[in-house]
């Protein structure tokens, strides 16, 4: 059975390494604009489906694919990727202030062909995030380590800005973008 990972983003490459060590990886391109009406889970679910859908439709033979989408929720309001670095700061200003208490939502949608028969499951998975009060130094600083702009919510778990989370409440991974525990409950039965 082939792997395809329908996503260029270098984290979920190595969240997805840790459960299936070979497969290819194709970027789709579709466009990630939010939908009216939808919930923060709606919204990462169909994202990451439309992604996994994309790869489908482009590839043949037994094959799965991995579809995944983040993004942050605070207060109503849904944080994607920073358009530049002053939408960054604006970003991390608001979840840094007041209630600093934030869910990030990470969606995953597999496909599954096997000989010639389609399966698909769609999932999500949220971790609640509680971040420290940041100066405005504090944040220039983080800004300018250009680190900020390629992630929902203008920040990585991962990297400097570990510094100021004070605790998560969830799975660290769907934090980084792929919930790896959803991943393999639904792809165990294909891995060697």
């Amino acid at each position: 059975m082939k792997f395809i990972l329908a996503s260029n983003s270098p984290r979920r490459k190595e969240l997805m390494k840790l459960i299936v060590p070979e497969f290819e990886i194709k970027v789709s391109n579709i466009d990630e604009k939010l939908e009216n009406g939808f919930t923060p889970d709606e919204q990462v679910k169909n994202l990451a489906f439309k992604k996994a859908k994309d790869i489908y439709n482009k590839t043949i033979g037994d094959r799965i694919i991995i579809g995944s989408d983040t993004i942050v929720y605070k207060d109503g309001k849904i944080y994607g990727k920073p358009k530049d670095e002053q939408d960054a700061k604006k970003m991390i200003k608001e979840l840094t202030t007041g209630n600093r208490i934030h869910s990030v939502f990470t969606g995953v949608s597999v496909i599954i062909e096997e000989k010639g028969y389609y399966k698909e499951y769609n999932t999500f998975d949220e971790t609640k995030v509680y971040l420290k009060n940041m100066s405005d130094e504090e944040i220039e600083r983080w800004i300018n380590t250009g680190n900020a702009m390629d992630k929902a919510g203008a920040y990585g778990i991962q990297n400097e800005f570990c510094a100021f989370v004070d605790k998560i409440d969830g799975n660290y991974n769907t934090i980084v973008g792929l919930p790896v525990h959803k991943v393999y409950d639904i792809i165990k039965n294909y891995i060697n």
